[in-house]
Formats: C-alpha cells, structure tokens, sequence
C-alpha cells in the first residue's frame, strides 16, 4: 500500500490481524456445527462488522461470512449507495456491494447463493426482526452467536492493544485541554469543544464525554451527565468527568477524573476522593489473572466502609464493546456477580465513582487497564488525583 493511499484511508489492522479474526470466528462455527453466520451493525452500532471486515457501520451493514475451507470471500452489504465506495477501499478483502432498498432479501440471496439456506445459519449482532423472520423461515437452523462473539472480543491482540494505547494517549489529551482551557463562565458545550479539539486534527473519534457541573457548597449532581447543558462553570465548582477518544472508531480509552474549579476541595469533596483513590489503589493490587470480580468488590469495600456509595459500575471490560465482567461495588451490585474470572489480554475500566448515599454529591477517578501476566497495568498516563481549573 502506498503512502498517498494510506493517508486517504482511516487506521487499518494488518492483513495479519484481520486473518487471525476470520480463522478465530470459523473455531466459533466449528464449535456450533455450522458453516455460515450473518454479522449486522446499524446507526454506527453493531461492531462485529468492523472487526470482521474493518468498515465501521454508518447507516446499516451486513456481513455474510462463511467458513475459510469454502474458500468463499465474506461479502459486505452497505447502505447508503454513496457510502459504497468508501467500504470498498476499506474492506478490501470482502465483496463490497450496496445492500439494495431491502436489506434482508439481499441477504437473503447471497446465503441461497452461498448454499447455506439448507443447513443452519448463525447470527452476531441485533439483526432486525424483518431479518431475524426472513432468515428464520428460509434456514433449517437459525443461532443467536452474539455471546461467542462477545467472548472473541475479551483479550485483546497485541495490535489491539497498540489501538488502546494511542486512543489513552489522546484521551489524555483531551482531559488536559480541558482542564487548561476551561474558565469560570466557561459551559458545558465549551468544555465539549476542548476535549474534541484536542484530538481530532490527530485523528483522533469522538466515543463519549460526560460532565457534572455542581457546587461544592451546595451539591445538587453526583456522576456526569449523558447530554450537555449550557450550565457554566463558578468557582467554587466541582467538575467531574468521564472521558473516552477512540483510535479507528470501536477502540477507545477511558479517563475519569475530578477537578475543584478556583477553590480548594472542600471537606467533603476531599474526603470523597480519598475514599475513591484508596479504593482504585487496593483495586490495582489485586487485579490479575485469575482474580474473581468477588474478590474486586471486596478490595473496593473501602467505599462503604466509609458510609459512601457508587452509581455507575466499579468494574466493566472496554475496547470492542462495553464488555464483560460488568460490576458494581458492594452497595451497588445490581444483578448477581459474574464468576468469570481475568485473564491476561482484558482490558477494563476500574472507576470507583464515589459519591454520597443521598445522591447529591460525588467524584469520579479511574482509568482504562490492561490485564497483564503479572497484574495490571495502566494504559493511561494523565495524573491522578484531584485536580484543579483556574
């Protein structure tokens, strides 16, 4: 690939890596007694497409896969027409067409065509019913392969892992822009526009970025919000932050983070984010592989032994989706713990947000990590601790 031609193109895997993908979704098919799987994406959702064929959904997407000894190239449906195009010199190794007016009869035919219609068909992402109906009453067998898929995404390939690190380090980027360029007066929208700012002339894609504006004098919000409001910063606020820059689209990092706008942490406030750094701290000594989430709640129960609580979860895998294990700490357990254990290859986010019982005031820390042989380690190199704005 020429230089010209790869700067006109977003961030691609190697040949290598996208191989080591399909060879890893045949063993899944092996496993299931079945030679062909449908994988589908819509409204920039739906990430087993990218990873299979590297085209990031825009509008709908959907692959037909088949296993490797059919020596049968996996064939790429797109919608719009004029995205077509662009899908093509991305996923150079598929059979790129547009998907027609009606998806599921185009699917439909490339699967007769394919001769999977007499056996069973597997299916990876939220195929539409209209889909799910059509491929129920065509195929003999139709399998829901979406946790499989899910597992495939747990341990990350070390070119993964090198996406991980570029998107923290633009991450980190942006939480320094902000934290330098925000001012009293400044809103939300504003701090919006630092954060992208940072990392979108590298190259950089928005994932999410929240905030909580509040008083620390009189606090009214404990986590950030999922929309922005044109509230503006006092001195005397809290900011609280969740962070994500993603490096090609489905890799983002994650920084949590905290800052007292012009003013000293209050007693409260500090107190809150004692209890939140001690509780990240004993997390890191203990995560390793073959560690139980069991065993995370328990190092994190510094939070309620301190009479605090957690709103968002304590522990989630990251980078391919919201992954498992998903978790809360001990107050804030929602569902029964999961008994999968770490490995060696995960990447998670451990953010003990702690706030107050009530719900009025709270702080955010914590960071994207890479489960390793020896423990964890960060992926992230933005300061912890509480910060400061003005």
């Amino acid at each position: 690939m020429t230089a010209d031609r790869e700067a006109a193109l977003p961030p691609l895997f190697s040949p290598d890596e996208m191989a080591r993908r399909r060879r890893a979704l045949d063993e899944v098919l092996e496993a299931h007694g079945l030679t062909h799987v449908v994988l589908h994406g819509a409204n920039r959702s739906g990430s087993a497409v990218q990873w299979l064929t590297g085209w990031p959904v825009t509008r709908e997407a959907l692959v037909v896969h088949s296993h490797g000894s059919t020596g049968v190239p996996d064939t790429l449906l797109v919608n719009f027409y004029n995205h077509v195009p662009q899908a093509r010199r991305v996923a150079a190794d598929a059979d790129v067409r547009w998907a027609g007016s009606r998806t599921h009869e185009t699917m439909l035919q490339e699967l007769a065509r394919r001769g999977a219609l007499g056996g069973g068909v597997g299916v990876v992402g939220a195929l539409p019913m209209i889909g799910h109906d059509t491929l129920r009453g065509a195929a003999d067998r139709v399998l829901d392969l979406s946790g499989a898929y899910t597992r495939l995404r747990l341990r990350k390939s070390p070119e993964e892992l090198a996406w991980l690190r570029r998107a923290a380090e633009l991450t980190d980027l942006s939480c320094a822009a902000m934290r330098d360029g925000a001012r009293p007066g400044s809103t939300e929208h504003e701090l919006g526009a630092l954060v992208e700012g940072a990392y979108l002339p590298l190259g950089g894609t928005s994932y999410i970025h929240y905030f909580s504006i509040t008083s620390m004098a009189e606090p009214a919000q404990c986590v950030p919000s999922q929309w922005p409001s044109a509230r503006r910063l006092h001195a005397g606020d809290v900011v609280s932050c969740e962070l994500s820059t993603s490096w090609g689209v489905d890799y983002p990092g994650q920084l949590l983070r905290t800052f007292t706008v012009g003013a000293e942490p209050t007693a409260q406030y500090a107190e809150l984010h004692a209890v939140a750094d001690e509780a990240l701290a004993r997390v890191e000594a203990v995560l390793a592989p073959g560690v139980a989430p069991a065993e995370v709640v328990e190092a994190a129960s510094v939070i309620e032994e301190a009479g605090f609580t957690t709103v968002d979860d304590l522990v989630h895998g990251l980078g391919g989706g919201y992954l498992p294990p998903v978790f809360g700490s001990r107050s804030r357990t929602l569902e029964p713990l999961p008994t999968t254990t770490f490995e060696a290859g995960m990447t998670v986010v451990v953010q003990p947000n702690v706030t107050t019982p009530d719900g009025t005031a709270g702080v955010q820390t914590g960071e994207l990590l890479q489960v390793t042989d020896g423990g964890c380690a960060r992926l992230h190199s933005f300061p912890r601790g509480m910060g400061r704005i003005a």
